[in-house]
């Protein structure tokens, strides 16, 4: 390749030429990279292909059933990504001001935020910046992952993803949460008291699919127990689904505390009183590390700050409340340690 082309764009490479190459190099495999962005194995495959065709370079090295990059492929990998996110937010942002239009701020919700943190948090930032524009996104973690690497998503809240699933990305700790097993109000377990876990198994189960940040947790936490359950399991990601279902079977819905937190104190949900400390994990902030977060996102996240600590304060008082009570009673039982199932 002569210098002269080298320094010119190539204009047969497109965004989703670079889109899917950093999937690939971060999933290191073209069928989890289909998977994450929706495209088909095949697909992916000729994408790769091409761009490195207009590269004139290999990208990849194929090994053992995964796709690892080359040193030519490490390096263009780190411009790839900077320039596209921020390819991305400059189109917005021309779009946006030309059009007269606010920002949109774009936030990446888990199911642990989406129903008890973030609606808390966004409705006392929309009282302070009324004219804020705000998206709200729901989906697996690696779905969500993977749009805040290409710039489509500004923040993620929720649970932290997996180590090896961190490149290129910053988290905040805000408070730990446990996963919880809820079932009906009215369920056959509920009336034995406390649970030998084994029993669980005997009824079907809700559990998180594959690609969400609490299948790995559940699946350890299971496998630790001896848990094999007799009935086909569902799969779902979808809240109003598992909800639903519990109310008309005796069901198991495994899933994160904070989800179900609001379902169990108007009463509409129980949660059976199973050991589950095991699994508290970080929840907390997602953030690029290669791109300066956007005007919205401070305030953003300290609304969700603040629901957070509004929350730890609540749950501190409720706690000095109940031991008072008891020792009004003259019970003279130690003062339990607060719930660090989070707030």
């Amino acid at each position: 390749m002569s210098l002269s082309r080298s320094l010119q764009l190539d204009g047969r490479i497109k965004l989703r030429h670079l889109s899917c190459f950093i999937e690939v190099a971060r999933q290191r495999s073209a069928v989890k990279a289909a998977s994450a962005i929706g495209l088909s194995q095949p697909a992916v495959s000729k994408t790769i292909h091409e761009l490195e065709d207009f590269l004139g370079t290999v990208l990849f090295e194929p090994k053992r059933r995964s796709m690892v990059l080359t040193p030519i492929g490490e390096m263009f990998l780190r411009y790839a990504t900077s320039s596209l996110v921020a390819l991305k937010q400059g189109i917005r942002t021309v779009a946006q001001d030309a059009g007269g239009e606010h920002a949109t701020f774009t936030v990446g919700a888990l199911p642990t935020a989406s129903a008890r943190i973030l609606p808390a948090a966004l409705a006392k930032l929309s009282r302070h910046l009324p004219n804020i524009r705000l998206r709200v996104v729901t989906g697996s973690n690696d779905v969500l992952l993977s749009q805040l690497r290409l710039g489509d998503i500004d923040l993620v809240v929720g649970r932290m993803a997996s180590p090896e699933a961190m490149h290129g990305l910053a988290f905040e700790y805000l408070y730990s949460e446990r996963i919880a097993l809820a079932v009906r109000p009215a369920h056959p377990l509920l009336a034995h008291g406390q649970q030998d876990i084994a029993d669980v198994g005997r009824y079907q189960l809700l559990v998180p699919p594959p690609g969400s940040v609490i299948h790995p947790i559940v699946e350890r936490y299971f496998i630790a127990r001896s848990i094999h359950p007799s009935q086909g399991e569902i799969e779902t990601v979808s809240d109003a689904f598992a909800r639903n279902y519990l109310l008309r079977t005796d069901a198991i819905w495994v899933i994160s505390e904070g989800v179900v937190a609001e379902d169990v104190a108007s009463g509409a949900l129980a949660l059976l009183p199973v050991d589950t400390n095991d699994t508290n994990g970080p929840v907390g902030l997602t953030t690029r590390t290669d791109t300066d977060l956007s005007f919205p996102a401070q305030p953003v996240m300290a609304a969700v700050r603040d629901v957070v600590a509004e929350r730890a304060r609540a749950a501190s008082a409720h706690s000095v409340d109940a031991y008072r009570v008891r020792q009004s009673k003259g019970d003279n039982s130690p003062r339990p340690a607060r719930n660090r199932g989070g707030p």
